[in-house]
């Protein structure tokens, strides 16, 4: 990756509105603002609807722009046709020619630009070769699987030149063994050769693999971007913080009381109380302005069998490498992981802890958050 901080791609105020002019206009992507540096591999994440395919096919050119710009390498480029603005793309639909073989498919950019045989040969079997697809390259698309597809149109958009790469969902169809074996090669090739790329995925596992930054995108607003260590331990709003983590992060409804401690108080649950001094000022500043917040801690931020609390066992799963256990706290499931075996049964009560270091508190009615580990946000 680059280690200059230059923008390769900046879209500026992007809205997409689809039937812009009709009685229900959808407003897919909403006043997106989003750097992506020279060398550097995005990921856009998120929930099926939540705009980031519309962003990608407006960067390529495949949607207009409603309103805002786009800028690539220095050009504007949101008017220009698809083919002259220096973009490679690898569908979520493949899009493979249908008369052509693989091999031809591959290498229809390069051929198209006039590039020596030679090279071309050279450049069709070495990514064929990274996406384990050399044994069908004189095979026709419709002959071939849609794992086959998906692989062969990475390769047709990783083989060419350009100033940007963007990979819709590019490895969905395949296999988790062949998936994690070419995540590891896709991103050796564009941190070797430098690619500028954004990749759309619903996949935290493939974001966190992948990119250098992960863009988190709901109800087509970019809710935030940061590396995968920023947004697990200080997402920027509750939407962040319960979708990024696995299991996800355990939020309640709490009410607050601040003075030599700090208290939240769970309805019908436990009170989580502090002293005062385990916050930061500026943390303790921003709880006091709200009565009521919500609370949240990461399952495996939980210390069992100690603390003041105490819950009721409702399963205990043991993974092979850690114990997932789900307690019963105000008649809500808050699940805790310890990466030993835990003997606990159901109905059982157990006891757990929750410090202040490991705790994110976030405004009760915007959801934007307050503070993180007693440090404001």
């Amino acid at each position: 990756m680059s280690t200059t901080n230059e923008a390769a791609l900046s879209l500026a105020g992007v809205d997409k509105i689809y039937a812009l002019n009709s009685r229900k206009p959808v407003h897919a992507v909403q006043a997106l603002d989003l750097d992506v540096r020279k060398g550097e591999i995005v990921a856009l994440l998120g929930s099926s609807g939540c705009g980031k395919t519309s962003t990608l096919r407006m960067i390529a050119g495949f949607e207009s722009v409603t309103r805002g710009s786009i800028t690539l390498a220095g050009r504007r480029i949101e008017t220009l046709a698809p083919a002259r603005r220096g973009v490679a793309m690898a569908f979520e639909g493949y899009s493979l020619y249908p008369p052509l073989t693989v091999r031809d498919n591959i290498a229809f950019a390069l051929k198209s630009a006039r590039i020596n045989a030679t090279e071309v040969d050279k450049a069709v079997k070495e990514m064929a070769a990274l996406v384990e697809i050399e044994s069908i390259l004189d095979r026709y698309p419709t002959s071939i699987s849609g794992g086959q597809q998906q692989r062969a149109s990475l390769a047709r958009a990783l083989v060419r030149p350009a100033d940007l790469y963007l990979l819709d969902e590019p490895m969905g169809q395949l296999e988790p063994r062949l998936r994690a074996l070419l995540r590891g090669r896709l991103k050796r090739l564009l941190n070797e050769r430098g690619m500028t790329s954004i990749f759309v995925t619903h996949d935290q596992t493939e974001a966190n693999a992948l990119a250098d930054r992960v863009a988190v995108m709901e109800g087509g607003v970019l809710q935030q971007m940061a590396n995968q260590t920023e947004l697990k331990e200080r997402p920027a709003n509750l939407y962040v913080a319960t979708f990024i983590g696995e299991p996800p992060m355990n939020v309640f409804d709490a009410k607050v009381e601040i003075g030599e401690r700090v208290r939240f108080i769970v309805k019908d649950g436990p009170a989580l109380d502090f002293s005062a001094t385990a916050f930061s000022q500026a943390a303790r500043v921003a709880i006091a302005r709200r009565a009521r917040a919500v609370i949240g801690v990461r399952p495996h931020d939980i210390r069992l069998g100690a603390g003041d609390n105490a819950a009721k066992v409702v399963s205990n799963q043991w993974l092979g490498d850690q114990s997932h256990l789900a307690l019963d706290v105000a008649g809500k499931l808050m699940v805790a992981v310890a990466f030993d075996q835990v003997n606990a049964s159901r109905g059982e009560i157990m006891r757990y802890e929750v410090s202040s270091t490991k705790l994110h508190v976030f405004d009760a009615d915007s959801g934007e958050a307050v503070s993180h580990g007693a440090e404001a946000a």
